[in-house]
């Protein structure tokens, strides 16, 4: 076990190296570990809350703003890129500068970005925002784990990183309602007007609550060759996944963007071995629980970022439930993340993360596999049985991966650490809708053309087939404007029973992601710097 020397820079007096078991405990707020873990709650609630949220104004934006569908969809890509490519950089950032005061810069810059976004009057306006927004972001959420990990003892740690999960889980789960709410009894620009007196409560609780500690031995400079390596060799890769599903996987320029992410891959790791102070030392990547760790969090995400991609299309488009009832039906899965997730902190801190990570990853693999077997027929009851078990499942393995991740890199890089676990996620997510979105498609693609002929239907042109499979991928019956009732009837049960098809089919491969991470959850154990991690304030 290692000891780390950490230095209050924010606090009166002396700022003289002391180790952990020499702190004091923190008198008043600053400082406080539960205040501290309160504040970065109330920052990282806002980030979460806008990854699931803005999806429900899609369409209001669209129409108020006289967008096309592409443009649209850059609202959320924008989003995802400047922040899957900035995480790792934003918290070298922190460990260099501060965690206190990248996450305030993150906190103002988010929030200035959100209520710009409101102000908008044009598409192009709102996706330039949205890559601040992406940009403040990713200052944020790294830094919150950082202040986290120097502020809680080890043996607290665990269930300060659960409360953290259950916050991130509850907002991610909550966008749509509450998106719903906002844009149908509100408008569209109230669901990131909502960010801003968010981010004034988070920069005032920071500048009251937080306290910052430096390890002593934090990098002192730049790798600027390894940031510009490691972010184009992150765009490329998400790039990829984004146009996938438009360009195809067989696409050569789908394959340029892979082949280019693998070069810069390869060429930030060589570079990484000859720099003075690395952006990411290699020699972390020697701990094998911190690795299986961050393979372990990209496989979580695969499978439950996949596999609720296709359940909002099956309960709106197939079911027929507004966007309010959807995340209605969804609250079983908030619900048990809200309440598995200091429970599995709890859990793992007298364990250890082996037993929780495995048993989640089954209990994902198990809900996966339920969710497979949902039919147009499919009643509320069996849905919440296999929606509750998914975040039952999913509960530990936010909290245990993370801990791990962080837990196992030393103090001077908990930053970077928290930048690989959120990296690690998007990356994760943006591989389960790619990948599992291409088997939804392969599927369809499929079983269509027979489902169409067995109906009695008219036969399609390859144009109209094309144009009905991608209706059908999302749920919706490619019906024409003046088709007689019951052939509305006839071709509305092909397109449902074709997704449901699809859906199953890609919830089968996402069981199967979470069967291979229950094995790699076996090779993760506590922090090795776990007690570099005990704060200065009492608990």
């Amino acid at each position: 076990m290692t000891s780390q020397t950490t230095i209050d820079t924010t606090g009166p007096g002396d700022s003289a190296p002391v180790t952990p078991s020499d702190q004091p405990p923190a008198k008043g707020l600053r400082g406080h570990p539960w205040f501290t873990l309160i504040t970065v709650a109330v920052g990282v609630m806002m980030v979460a809350l806008d990854g699931t949220i803005v999806a429900i104004a899609n369409p209001a934006i669209a129409s108020d703003l006289g967008a096309t569908f592409a443009e649209v969809q850059w609202i959320t890509n924008a989003y995802f890129l400047a922040l899957a490519v900035s995480l790792i950089t934003a918290g070298k950032l922190g460990d260099r500068f501060g965690h206190r005061q990248t996450f305030l810069i993150g906190v103002v810059g988010f929030a200035a970005a959100s209520g710009a976004i409101g102000l908008s009057d044009s598409i192009a306006f709102v996706v330039t925002f949205r890559v601040f927004q992406g940009l403040f972001g990713a200052l944020l959420m790294p830094a919150a784990l950082g202040l986290l990990r120097a502020t809680f003892p080890a043996e607290k740690l665990n269930m300060a990183i659960g409360i953290w999960g259950m916050v991130i889980g509850a907002s991610t789960a909550g966008g749509p309602i509450l998106g719903g709410v906002l844009v149908e009894r509100v408008n569209w620009q109230s669901v990131f007007f909502i960010n801003v007196p968010v981010g004034i409560l988070a920069l005032v609780l920071g500048v009251v609550m937080l306290l910052d500690h430096r390890a002593e031995n934090a990098p002192r400079s730049f790798d600027l060759l390894g940031i510009a390596l490691l972010s184009a060799a992150m765009f490329c890769l998400v790039w990829a996944l984004i146009k996938a599903p438009e360009w195809g996987w067989g696409d050569g320029k789908t394959w340029a963007f892979v082949v280019a992410s693998v070069a810069g891959f390869a060429l930030f790791a060589f570079w990484e071995t000859k720099v003075r102070e690395p952006l990411i030392p290699l020699a972390l990547f020697r701990s094998v629980p911190l690795s299986a760790g961050v393979v372990l969090m990209v496989l979580m995400a695969i499978a439950f970022m996949g596999g609720l991609f296709f359940v909002t299309f099956y309960l709106q488009n197939v079911h027929g439930m507004s966007p309010i009832d959807a995340g209605l039906h969804l609250l079983p899965l908030t619900g048990m993340m809200i309440v598995g997730s200091p429970l599995a902190g709890a859990m793992i801190t007298k364990l250890g993360p082996r037993v929780p990570l495995a048993g989640g990853m089954a209990a994902t693999a198990i809900a996966m596999y339920g969710m497979s077997t949902l039919d147009t027929e499919t009643g509320s009851g069996l849905m919440s049985l296999w929606f509750a078990l998914l975040g039952l499942g999913l509960a530990p393995v936010m909290v245990g991966a993370t801990e791990v991740i962080v837990g196992n890199a030393p103090m001077e890089l908990s930053g970077v650490a928290g930048g690989l676990q959120q990296a690690a996620m998007q990356i994760g997510g943006s591989l389960g809708t790619a990948v599992l979105g291409a088997v939804m498609a392969s599927k369809v693609d499929s079983d269509l053309p027979a489902n169409w002929k067995d109906a009695g239907l008219p036969e399609l042109t390859p144009t109209q087939l094309d144009q009905a499979s991608e209706a059908v991928q999302v749920g919706v019956a490619p019906v024409q404007k003046g088709t007689p009732e019951a052939v509305v009837t006839k071709i509305t049960d092909v397109a449902h029973d074709t997704f449901i098809s699809g859906m199953s089919l890609a919830s089968l491969v996402a069981a199967g992601v979470a069967l291979v991470a229950v094995f790699v959850a076996l090779l993760t154990k506590r922090g090795e710097n776990a007690e570099a991690g005990a704060g200065v304030g009492h608990i």
